[in-house]
């Protein structure tokens, strides 16, 4: 257990570790400590920002946009290799995520499969996003990937962690995929170098792409809104509702795996965003509008 470094101190690690820092603002006081405690701290996360252009990016991740206010994490890692500071305590990067996957992070050992979101990540991780536009093909220079783990290890050498504590989305919440398109083994192995350890000869499990299976999503969709209290009939939801939250048409605080009004109101505009209008557009999935949204937020779809 680790109360988290100060913002002096977090400053200093960053730059002891020979990364080029930018600070924003009045990143030190630029929180979300009001919604709830900051630490103990356990890890590192890392995120792909779905963004293009440094300038561009740096704003949303300072002020969030609609539904998710910010800073949505610490350090935003720039094309470039530079780390923009944007906020400094309780931030808006990790959401709710699985238990067994932080115990593995508090152990040091590998991780399971995240197939759980309860636990609240803003409260327990670092979080940095890197400036891509997350498709798998937008590349990583070489100054970004170098940063990436020069920020882990940063942070690792203060609390005396080691390259286990650095952890992706993907590992932490169910339908996330990012960072895409990163060696993370390689990131993993570098960040033990520089710590000076030995890797860990554990081979990381491979993430399966979660299945979102269309019959029972739309039984959900169906059924919902009308039902007393917020049931979760169908786990799948919470992967749906994790993309709408990516594409900003959902709050995160309702990505609870109901599919009620406001997620059908989230995915109505999912699909006019795909050019469906009328009846098309009514909020209920359709195998061609779910597809699209799991190619691009990283899960399959079965009939």
């Amino acid at each position: 257990m680790s109360s988290p470094m100060s913002a002096s101190a977090f400053l200093q690690a960053l730059e002891d570790e020979g990364l080029e820092v930018v600070q924003e603002g009045d990143w030190r006081d630029h929180n979300r400590n009001h919604k709830g405690p900051w630490g103990p701290v356990h890890g590192v996360m890392i995120h792909h920002t779905v963004t293009r252009g440094t300038a561009a990016t740096v704003r949303i991740v300072r002020d969030g946009y609609s539904g998710l206010p910010g800073p949505l994490c610490h350090g935003m890692i720039a094309k470039d290799g530079r780390v923009h500071l944007v906020g400094y305590g309780r931030a808006n990067h990790a959401g709710l995520g699985d238990p067994d996957v932080l115990r593995a992070v508090i152990a040091e050992r590998a991780l399971p499969h995240d197939n759980e979101a309860s636990v609240d990540g803003n409260r327990h991780f670092y979080g940095f996003e890197c400036e891509n536009e997350g498709d798998g093909e937008d590349p990583w220079p070489d100054a970004q990937i170098e940063a990436i783990v020069r920020a882990g290890a940063a942070i690792c050498r203060h609390h005396g962690w080691n390259e286990r504590s650095v952890i992706r989305h993907l590992d932490w919440q169910p339908g996330k995929v990012d960072p895409r398109g990163v060696d993370w083994d390689d990131i993993e192995r570098r960040i033990a170098k520089r710590l000076g350890s030995k890797p860990s000869s554990t081979p990381r499990p491979k993430p399966s792409r979660p299945v979102v299976d269309l019959s029972q999503l739309v039984a959900a969709a169906r059924s919902n809104p009308a039902a007393h209290g917020q049931p979760v009939t169908y786990s799948g939801v919470r992967t749906v509702e994790a993309a709408l939250v990516d594409e900003g048409l959902l709050s995160k605080r309702y990505s609870d795996g109901h599919f009620g009004t406001t997620t059908i109101t989230a995915y109505s505009a999912w699909q006019r965003r795909l050019g469906y209008r009328g009846r098309d557009a009514d909020g209920i999935p359709g195998k061609t509008s779910l597809q699209r949204l799991g190619s691009k937020h990283g899960f399959d779809v079965r009939n």
